[in-house]
């Protein structure tokens, strides 16, 4: 499966964006999804992610109550809704795909997106 992230921009602190990770291939609905993140000099860090049915998902005790991860299979798509941005959200958003079962980590994702800038302004 192909990844394409997107949504990415500047946002003032406080406020919202929404990412969108599109799937190329018939089988979306097979993948569970994650969104990931990178900042400057940081190891990229697990952000939330989304079963294949989309009716388990996990987030990072840094975003929850903030953001919300979420799917529509009939699109091929994942999305993920960031509200009440922080200065350290700031950062490359990356999605990624693994079969079936959510994972928290980046060695457990066999497909990646190619990463979308999100800068926060103060």
């Amino acid at each position: 499966v192909q990844l394409q992230a997107s949504g990415g921009g500047l946002v003032q602190a406080g406020g919202s964006l929404r990412l969108s990770c599109a799937a190329s291939g018939r089988t979306f609905s097979r993948y569970a999804m994650g969104w990931f993140r990178q900042a400057p000099g940081k190891e990229r860090e697990f952000v939330a992610a989304i079963n294949w049915s989309g009716d388990s998902t996990n987030y990072a005790d840094s975003v929850k109550g903030r953001f919300t991860i979420s799917r529509d299979n009939a699109k091929n798509t994942a999305y993920l809704q960031m509200n009440s941005l922080k200065l350290e959200d700031a950062a490359v958003y990356y999605c990624a795909a693994r079969l079936w079962r959510i994972a928290s980590m980046t060695y457990e994702y066999h497909y990646w997106g190619q990463g979308t800038l999100v800068t926060v302004s103060s």
